[in-house]
């Protein structure tokens, strides 16, 4: 039979390791943190710094298929005249 135990995210787990009594005053105590504008300023600069890797990403995925494109079309440019087609 399970019993209901709280569930601890990885986040807690970080925020544990980090420091133990702000984990402690925030999961028993209930105290939440004082530098909320701070917080919310961190949440904001990872979310803009998640939206940049994933368009990096989808560029250098373009630019990798521009790449392939650009090699197919000189094979064919090279072996075209050696077929004689």
């Amino acid at each position: 039979m399970r019993r209901n135990r709280p569930v601890i995210s990885a986040s807690e787990i970080g925020q544990y390791a980090y420091c133990p009594r702000a984990w402690w005053l925030a999961r028993v105590k209930g105290r939440g943190s004082e530098n909320v504008e701070a917080l919310a300023f961190g949440d904001d600069a990872h979310r803009r710094h998640g939206r940049t890797v994933q368009s990096a990403s989808i560029w250098q995925r373009l630019a990798y298929a521009l790449i392939a494109v650009s090699l197919l079309t000189a094979g064919l440019l090279i072996v075209t005249p050696l077929l004689g087609i």
